[in-house]
């Protein structure tokens, strides 16, 4: 499915106020922004959720925070690993604010 099939103008009809509106951006923006991070956590570890690894770092759960965005504050889960070397890009160590997620480009 394309990214513009996903908002129809049915879809987006059921907003009848700004303020709904928001909400589900700010949502959309939270959700997004941790599966940026998880896909950051893959890169850093060289494989993929639920794959097999020889290695001694793995996955280690997940850290609340809490991020300011141009949506206002949300409380985000930023994966985690053992050896704690996993050093997010889109949202580093004892950072608390996102300014421009747009500008933000992860490699793989």
């Amino acid at each position: 499915m394309k990214k513009e099939e996903l908002f129809t103008d049915e879809f987006l009809k059921q907003f009848k106020t700004g303020d709904e509106l928001n909400s589900f951006l700010k949502q959309l923006q939270k959700r997004g922004i941790e599966k940026m991070l998880e896909s950051e956590l893959d890169s850093h570890l060289g494989y993929d959720k639920h794959q097999q690894t020889i290695e001694g770092n793995a996955r280690n759960g997940f850290t609340p925070k809490k991020v300011r965005t141009s949506f206002g504050e949300s409380q985000i889960q930023v994966p985690r690993d053992r050896d704690a070397s996993f050093n997010p890009m889109l949202v580093p160590k004892r950072g608390n604010m996102i300014d421009g997620i747009n500008l933000a480009v992860i490699y793989s």
